[in-house]
């Protein structure tokens, strides 16, 4: 258990653990204490915001202080802001904080993750870079995507057995583990990491103008607007649209493990069994997601709609890495 990567995996693997409880925990537990679907989403998109202003300084740091220090400040801010972010839901319930103090507390638990737990992942991709030469990249890339995307599978299945206990005891555990990924990554990082490949000294800055950057820019940019628009509304989607269904916390489970399985098989046809170059891996996994968005709008059945996020975790699949 000294390989760096290892650590590295189970870090993103607790992350997803816990991201993909919080969606679907968070928002109908919000609800039912009052707050609205706009104050809710707010939680969410607030810290979705500061996640994509800090990521790229995450980056930068890293460079500068070093993958392993940057690495294992994400791990801690993630821990602690799952702790910070189910706290106060716990004790508005019980009556010991005030339902005025709910909404400005839950943002800041929130807001704790975009702003520093938001450094686990350039770090992690930045050493994966550095590590692996340029022709595996995508695929090794695949394989560290793979470890979040099983967290966000294990995460409403293990979350969903501990909830049976205590309502805040998967929350706790899911933090513990980030605790242990970052004792873990801090323990085994080599001092020195020695690249794959020999990096050419830089002599210009390159402007996110530049017509091979701000494409691509964009695309990541709207793409990740609409998934976090999709996994922010699912909970509440499901609640108002499919109400008849028993069993809503566990079928709103299911959607997130469906959706989460059906991009960890994309990712391992389409990047490792039989890998798709870069350009048709964006066009492919474009064209499915765009699908999936109509398709999850239209339909009509809760079968339907576990047939669009089957289809848009496959296009995500193959657009992520």
């Amino acid at each position: 258990m000294y390989n760096p990567t290892t650590w590295l995996k189970f870090g993103l693997f607790a992350v997803g653990m816990g991201q993909s409880f919080a969606f679907v925990l968070v928002p109908p537990l919000a609800r039912d204490l009052g707050l609205s679907v706009v104050e809710t989403s707010t939680i969410f998109s607030i810290s979705a915001v500061a996640w994509a202003i800090t990521s790229a300084s995450w980056g930068r740091a890293s460079d500068r202080y070093g993958r392993r220090n940057i690495a294992v400040i994400g791990l801690v801010g993630y821990s602690v802001s799952i702790i910070a972010l189910i706290t106060p839901l716990f004790l508005v319930e019980q009556k010991i904080v005030d339902l005025v103090y709910l909404l400005p507390l839950l943002i800041l638990g929130r807001l704790i993750n975009g702003l520093v737990g938001s450094a686990t992942r350039p770090a992690a991709f930045a050493y994966m870079a550095d590590i692996s030469k340029r022709s595996k990249r995508t695929k090794k890339f695949a394989r560290l995507e793979s470890s979040f995307l099983i967290g966000t599978i294990m995460g409403p299945m293990i979350g969903g057995f501990l909830f049976l206990y205590s309502k805040s005891l998967p929350f706790y555990v899911f933090a513990f583990c980030g605790f242990i990924a970052a004792i873990g990554i801090y323990i085994s990082f080599p001092k020195k990491i020695i690249s794959k490949e020999t990096v050419k000294k830089v002599t210009s800055n390159l402007s996110y103008k530049d017509k091979s950057v701000w494409p691509f820019l964009f695309i990541a940019a709207l793409s990740s607007l609409c998934q976090a628009s999709l996994l922010q509304s699912i909970g509440f989607f499901v609640t108002d649209i499919f109400s008849n269904e028993k069993d809503l916390p566990l079928v709103i489970s299911l959607i997130f493990v469906v959706l989460s399985i059906s991009t960890v098989v994309s990712q391992y046809i389409f990047t490792d069994l039989t890998p798709l170059s870069n350009n048709k891996l964006l066009i492919y996994g474009t064209f499915l997601i765009t699908i999936s968005y109509i398709m999850a709008a239209l339909a009509s059945s809760i079968a339907l709609f576990y047939l669009a996020m089957m289809i848009n975790g496959f296009g995500a699949g193959m657009f992520r890495p």
